[in-house]
């Protein structure tokens, strides 16, 4: 049987992000993994560098979390095993494979040192267009939505966010999210309604858009999520999921070139979180025959993560090719 404390050590961190597991599910079922990042440096002087959080569940797109002065760290599972990234300045330090076997809730802490020359930014505020006040009439719905898609309840998930949105229209985020459930279900049309909703309300509401360009792709109206996520990259030009998504809409769309600008756009904007974009550009460049640049590609994911299950083929790969 789960102690309380362990319930307790994950409410506490997980509460920072807004988030509550032991409401989330009964006896610690809820999915989720959290932790402690510890810094500690070389000398008493030493000023910190920008230290962030990786978490990517297999056949899903990264996530990442800039730790902040408590140094904590919480993220929901949605499939069964993945992998957690710490990085310093953009270089990946560790690396740990999360197993789909175990406990729902895992707790991974690591320890990072720091040399002296090196400089922790402050944490990241959360931009307005991403914010709504709660409101104390929805505060439990919003719980029970919570639980619901923790347990992959999308009827009741939607029934509540629907309940929200009858109670509180303004709110753009429920909106949002009752959009995302009925995509989820192929309802297209239901989701089209809610995320409309949500974007008359705060047309500057860029994960609403995001959903929005994959709607489309899912739909495969192609040029239609290109125009989205476009929009969405001038709303938030430093989020590189959105460019992302782009290049992997051009290439679906059999636009290479444009693909590879903007896979390179979110590398640049994200090296560790979007390094598996040098995958797709590399496969792209090998499809056209053009062996060296897909080398270059393979090293430079290498670089940045080196225990890929594929390290071996990418290292022959290397190896057959020689970029010099």
């Amino acid at each position: 049987m789960f102690s309380s404390s362990v319930a307790a050590q994950v409410d506490e961190i997980c509460s920072e992000f807004g988030l509550i597991p032991s409401l989330a599910g009964p006896r610690l079922q809820a999915p989720f993994l959290y932790g402690k990042v510890s810094v500690k440096a070389q000398t008493a002087q030493a000023k910190f560098p920008k230290i962030s959080i990786v978490y990517s569940e297999r056949g899903q797109s990264p996530i990442r979390l800039t730790i902040s002065k408590s140094g904590n760290y919480c993220f929901k599972k949605t499939s069964d095993g993945g992998t957690l990234i710490v990085d310093v300045d953009g270089r990946e330090v560790d690396r740990r494979n999360i197993s789909s076997f175990g406990q729902a809730q895992q707790r991974e802490d690591f320890d990072v040192m720091v040399a002296s020359n090196e400089k922790l930014a402050a944490p990241p505020a959360i931009p307005p267009r991403l914010f709504y006040p709660p409101n104390e009439k929805t505060i439990e719905l919003h719980r029970k939505a919570l639980e619901a898609e923790a347990k992959r309840d999308a009827k009741a998930a939607i029934g509540y966010l629907t309940e929200i949105v009858a109670i509180d229209p303004a709110d753009f985020i429920a909106w949002a999210l009752l959009g995302s459930q009925h995509l989820e279900q192929k309802s297209f049309a239901d989701a089209d309604i809610a995320f409309r909703r949500s974007l008359e309300i705060k047309p500057e509401y860029t994960p609403a858009w995001i959903n929005v360009g994959k709607m489309r792709v899912e739909q495969n109206q192609l040029d239609a999520a290109v125009g989205i996520f476009q929009h969405a990259a001038e709303l938030d030009p430093t989020a590189a999921r959105i460019y992302q998504l782009l290049g992997e809409t051009y290439l679906k769309a059999k636009k290479g070139s444009l693909g590879v600008e903007a896979l390179n756009k979110a590398i640049e904007l994200d090296p560790i979180g979007m390094a598996e974009c040098h995958l797709l550009i590399a496969r792209l460049y090998d499809l056209a025959g053009a062996k060296k640049e897909a080398s270059k590609e393979y090293k430079q994911f290498l670089d940045k993560v080196s225990n890929h299950p594929d390290k071996k083929k990418f290292e022959k790969y290397v190896k057959d090719n020689p970029v010099n």
